[in-house]
Order: structure tokens, then C-alpha cells, then sequence
């Protein structure tokens, strides 16, 4: 399951002093003793273990922090920490956990790219662990032991303090990891009501003073924890935010983001009733001096392969953070899935959005083989499946993600994909078609008609929800998505990928469908009636061809009923060069605000009309020629800003 870095957190707790509200603790604290406990955790190691950067300032960070508490200290970690990294091919599970033996945390939890590598694989790595993983909800369905390599939990005895340790996973992981769980006889229990039974046990039979859950859920999850049990604190992991230290109905709640770039510090006041107040903050690891033995350990395995090697250049910015590549359209999807279906000879190629990882940008500049690892750190492999027209709009929409599903209202509406060959809109709305408008090569998708669709091998079987499991194989080359875009970005030495318009993302619909004649002289003028919902204008208003061209407009007028939007009429023939002469389908995107939706990730909302230009012989214009006054309305008139 990807991460999301997506979640508004609340307000902060900058200082010690804000009283819980939670339940007593039991009396493992002395009478009249006064213990302050600190707890030091992390998340989402991933992509750091393989590069001598942020985990060895980590290291380095946790035995400050260390040496600098005034009484007791325990170090967590909320999960994914073995996968994925650039460093996979050679090392699989090792690079992070000789690493991590350096930090010696006292428990970690079990997160879903702990399975990057199968059951067994995790079971391999706790063994080689030196500290404990804690799985309180993730065990056998018979038996209700947890998983192997794992405890349920855990109890951490510091200074007369003692600490009991859950970890939590979300329901439904089976259907986000490489690994069939479910025929391993693996469930993954309910999170809340299997915390609240430990969290007694744990009080009356171990006789703890504070309860931690390590919950690989995310922040919103971890509130709703919070609010529903009586445990003292809760580390998130999954979602990858930066969440600093909160009381959230008496829990104190927190997440340090991801690849090592944070650590979270909470203090706990801990008396013979409990703990009674709390304070802490996030602490970035960036000007932290690096440990030299994590340092020696990362790049030891690092020199087993040639990361560090220049492949390519980009002249444009190649941004794999989560938050983009799930929502909409990116230079580095379109990147790594022009390779993928280059290397394939297909006629589309689609890539999940989780499997683009790393949340950093890369360029303009050089790019490098560990660059490329970095972004594709997974075992996938390019597989080339046979779908018909029909087959590939339903694979295009099960990625979709409606705003008012409750996914989409924790991170807003998704298109969870990246793809090459075929452009589409998509509608993030119940209720509505959730992809349309679908054009293979430039012609529109018949749907009886079958197409060579390049995906990886984790969609091939289904993975991320993808329908492809029994879909016909035509290729399956075996070879790396890293290694596909390594070659492909060898072959060319500079790249510069951008933006196409290949996922055109829509809310609402223009009624009227506007018919235009361009001939490369003077202007042309567009008039829309608005739809209800319509408040106001956004900043936005683009013209696209079925091939991606794009053109912006002159001027738009906002009417009280209507939009009257004004193009340069040679801009439009030039876009629509290579049509031919006759109608030419065009599209026209409008943002808008609205009090219709709340939205969460995009700052508007957009709306689409379907423009029919008739393109007769083309002149000699310049572009300059007078306009036939159809600009002029009511309202208010702006130029259009460049995207």
C-alpha cells in the first residue's frame, strides 16, 4: 500500500506542560517518584537505508538525544523500515537492519513493505534483527499467535519505568503486499479493539506505567485510536507526515514523516497516577553529524553496485513525492512509463503511483543509477498483458479515487496512476463515469479492440487493486523497471520530460458543446453557459488537442451566466497541426471555485467542455488580426496566467 503524505495535522505541543486527560496507570512508578520518560521514535526508513544521508544523521540524533534526557529513555519505530530502498537488488532486508542494529531501537512494528521481500523474507530479517517487531493484529487466524519473527507485544522496563509496546497494521493489507497473507492463514484483526484488550492486559498482567501503540495506519487512524482507547501515546507510520507531538482526547499523537529526516521526541511526566503531562517536538535530521559506522554500513553494500554513476541529464524537474504522483499528472511518470512502453513496443503502458517512491525531486541536472533505484526501489518487473478497450477503462478507473469515498476524503480525490499512449479524463465523484473521453495513439479507444498494455509485475497480479490478474501475458521480460528506465535514459543522455495532459482530471461539465472555425487569422471566441455550482473563476484556463497540444487563452470575461474565453485563432491551427483540415475535437478546462465541494488536495475545481473546431484552409496570419469583438461582456476580463 503506498504512502500518502497528505493529512493536516493539528496544532502542535511545543513545550512540556499539556495535562492528559487519559486513564490512571498502574503503580509501577515508586510512590512520590517523579519519572520524566522520554520516547524517541521513527517511520518509514525506506530509501534511506540505502544512501549515506539522513539514516546515519538519525543514528547519530538518537544517541544525542539520548545522552541529553533527564531520566529514562525508549527508542521505537512505527514500521517500514527493511523496504523499499535503491539498495534491494543487492541487499534485499540487510542494508536497513545492520543499519538499525547501530541505532538499536527497543521495539519496531511490522508495516507492509516489511513483506516487500514475502512472509518468509520478514521472517528472515526479525531474525537477524538485534531489537524486537511487534505485531498485536497481525497473526494466524487459528491460532491468534502473530506473525513469525514477531511478538505481540512488548514490555520495555527503564529506570523503575516500565513501557508496554503495541503495533498495529491496517485491515486489508493482503491485498497491498507481495505476499498472499491469507493463504499463509495470516488476518489482520481489528486495530482498535485488539489495542484496547492488550491495553488491559497489558496495565493489570504486566503492571505497566505507560502504553505505547507503534500503529502503521497513519495520523488519521492514530487520532481516531486515540480517541477511542485509553493507551497514553500513539506513533503513526504509513501515511508519511510530519505530525508533531499532540494530545489528541489525552493520547499524545505523533509521526516523524519519513526516510529518516525526523525523529520524534515526546516527554512523558510519569507519576504513581499516571502520566500527567507531556510535551515534545519533531527534530530534523539534515545538520546532524553522520555516524560513521551507519555510514560505512550503507555504502559497503553500495559499492556491490554502481549507484553513483551519472546515466542522464533532465532539463526539467523530475518531482517523485507521493502527494503529486497520486493525484495527477508528473514529468517522472510520464518518464518512467514512456520507458516501460518503449521497451515493451506497446501500445499503452501504466505504472501504479505507490510504486514511485523516494518523495524527492530530481533536476534539472544530472541523474544517476542510484537516482533511478531511488524512485523504483521495488523487485517489479515490466510485463506486457493484452487487454481489450473495455478492459484497459476499467483498468484506467479502478485507480480512481472519488472525493466522497473515505479515502478520498482523507487525501482528496486520486488518479493513483501514471501512464504513457492513452489520455483520458477522470471524474472523482460518486455517481459519476469515473474515467471518459479515453484516446489510444491519438485515436479515440474502441473498446471492442484489443491493445498491448505494459504494466509491472506486481499489477499484473492484481496488486493495488489493479483487474489484470488473469488478463493474457504477452511479455514478460523479467527485467527491472529500474534497469528498463536506466536504459532508456542511457540511450537518450538528455531528457525533459513535462506535463502532457495525458489525465485530465474533471468536476463538472459545461452543458453546451461549442463549435468554433479557425483558419489562422484573428481570433476566435469560446462561450460557455456555467454550471450551477459555478462561484467563481479560477486561475486556470487551458485549450488541449487529443494529441497534447495545449493553448491559453488571450483574455476570458466572467459573466453572470457565462464564460466568454478568447483564443489567438493561429495558436489554435498551429496546436491542431497535423489533424488535417475538417473538425478537429478540442477540450477546454476551466477552474472554478465552489461551495459544492470540500475540497482536500486541489486548491479548485474544474470544469470541461467538448469544443469542436472546424479547421479550414489555413492563412498566413500572424496571429495579430483584429478581434470580431465577441470578447467584450460582462464582468470581469483577465489574461490568462501560464501554467
Amino acid at each position: 500500500m503506498p504512502s500518502k503524505p497528505r493529512f493536516e495535522r493539528r496544532e502542535f505541543l511545543k513545550t512540556t506542560g499539556a495535562l492528559l486527560g487519559g486513564a490512571a496507570l498502574s503503580t509501577g512508578v515508586a510512590a512520590a517518584e517523579t519519572e520524566t520518560l522520554t520516547i524517541l521514535s521513527y517511520n518509514d526508513v525506506q530509501n534511506a537505508a540505502a544512501e549515506d544521508t539522513t539514516l546515519p544523521r538519525l543514528a547519530t540524533l538518537v544517541e544525542q538525544r539520548r545522552a541529553a534526557a533527564d531520566g529514562p529513555v525508549v527508542v521505537l519505530g512505527a514500521g517500514d523500515q527493511i523496504g523499499p530502498h535503491a539498495l534491494t537488488p543487492v541487499s534485499e532486508w540487510r542494508a536497513p537492519v545492520d543499519a538499525l542494529a547501530v541505532v538499536d531501537p527497543d521495539a519496531d512494528t511490522v508495516g507492509n513493505h516489511e513483506f516487500d521481500y514475502g512472509v518468509d523474507g520478514f521472517t528472515e530479517a526479525a531474525e537477524a534483527s538485534s531489537f524486537p517487531w511487534v505485531a498485536t493484529n497481525l497473526v494466524y487466524e487459528d491460532t491468534e499467535e502473530p506473525i513469525a519473527g514477531a511478538e505481540r507485544y512488548v514490555v520495555v522496563e527503564r529506570d523503575g519505568v516500565r513501557v508496554g509496546v503495541l503495533g498495529t497494521i491496517y485491515q486489508g493489507l493482503d491485498g497491498s503486499v507481495s505476499d498472499d497473507l491469507g493463504a499463509g492463514g495470516l488476518t489482520v484483526l481489528d486495530p482498535v479493539e485488539t489495542v484496547s484488550e492488550y491495553e488491559t492486559r497489558l496495565r493489570e498482567e504486566e503492571d505497566v506505567d505507560v502504553v505505547v501503540v507503534l500503529n502503521h495506519i497513519g495520523v488519521r487512524a492514530s487520532e481516531e485510536m486515540a480517541e477511542a482507547t485509553d493507551v497514553d501515546v500513539v506513533l503513526a507510520g504509513h501515511d508519511e507526515q510530519a505530525y508533531e507531538p499532540s494530545v489528541v482526547s489525552g493520547t499524545v499523537v505523533s509521526e516523524a514523516e519519513a526516510n529518516a529526516n525526523y525523529l520524534s521526541e515526546i516527554r512523558l511526566t510519569v507519576e504513581e497516577d499516571g502520566v500527567t503531562a507531556a510535551g515534545g517536538e519533531l527534530l530534523e535530521t539534515a545538520e546532524v553529524p553522520k555516524n560513521e559506522r551507519v555510514s560505512e554500513i550503507i555504502n559497503e553494500y553500495r559499492a556491490e553496485v554502481n549507484l553513483d554513476e551519472v546515466i542522464a541529464t533532465t532539463e526539467t524537474e523530475l518531482d517523485a513525492s507521493a502527494n503529486l504522483n497520486y493525484h495527477e499528472e508528473t514529468a517522472i511518470g510520464n518518464l518512467v512509463t514512456d520507458a516501460m512502453r518503449e521497451k515493451a513496443d506497446a501500445d499503452v503502458a501504466i505504472t501504479n503511483a505507490g510504486g514511485i517512491r523516494s518523495n524527492a525531486s530530481y533536476g534539472p541536472g544530472e541523474l544517476t543509477g542510484g537516482d533511478v533505484f531511488n524512485v523504483l526501489p521495488f523487485d517489479n518487473k515490466l510485463t506486457t498483458l493484452e487487454l481489450t478497450g473495455a478492459d484497459l477503462v476499467e483498468t484506467l478507473a479502478s485507480q480512481v479515487v472519488t472525493l466522497e469515498s473515505e479515502t478520498g476524503q482523507q487525501y482528496g480525490a486520486e488518479v493513483s496512476q501514471q501512464v504513457s499512449g492513452v489520455r483520458f479524463e477522470w471524474i472523482g465523484h460518486e455517481g459519476s463515469e469515473l474515467v471518459r473521453d479515453v484516446y489510444v495513439g491519438g485515436e479515440p479507444l474502441d473498446l471492442e479492440e484489443t491493445y498491448a498494455v505494459a504494466v509491472n509485475s506486481y499489477m499484473a497480479g492484481g496488486g493495488s487493486g489493479f483487474p489484470l490478474e488473469d488478463k493474457p501475458v504477452l511479455d514478460d521480460t523479467g527485467e527491472l523497471l529500474a534497469t528498463t528506465t536506466i536504459e532508456y535514459l542511457e540511450e537518450r543522455g538528455t531528457v525533459a520530460p513535462t506535463v502532457e495532459g495525458r489525465m485530465q482530471r474533471v468536476d463538472s461539465t459545461f452543458e453546451n458543446e461549442p463549435e468554433i472555425t479557425v483558419d489562422g487569422r484573428g481570433r476566435t471566441v469560446v462561450r460557455l453557459d456555467k454550471p450551477d455550482e459555478f462561484d467563481a473563476l479560477g486561475d486556470d484556463v487551458e485549450l488541449w488537442t487529443k494529441t497534447g497540444e495545449t493553448v491559453e487563452p488571450e483574455a476570458v470575461v466572467d459573466g453572470d451566466d457565462e464564460l466568454v474565453v478568447r483564443f489567438d485563432d493561429a495558436a489554435v491551427v498551429e496546436a491542431a497541426d497535423g489533424e488535417g483540415e475538417g473538425e478537429v475535437p478540442l477540450d477546454l478546462y476551466v477552474d472554478y471555485d465552489t461551495e459544492e465541494y470540500e475540497r482536500v488536495y486541489f486548491d479548485a475545481s474544474r470544469a470541461n467542455a467538448d469544443v469542436t473546431a472546424t479547421v479550414s484552409e489555413r492563412g498566413r496570419g500572424d496571429g495579430r488580426g483584429r478581434s470580431d469583438g465577441h470578447g467584450r461582456g460582462r464582468g470581469r476580463q483577465r489574461s490568462a496566467p501560464a501554467r
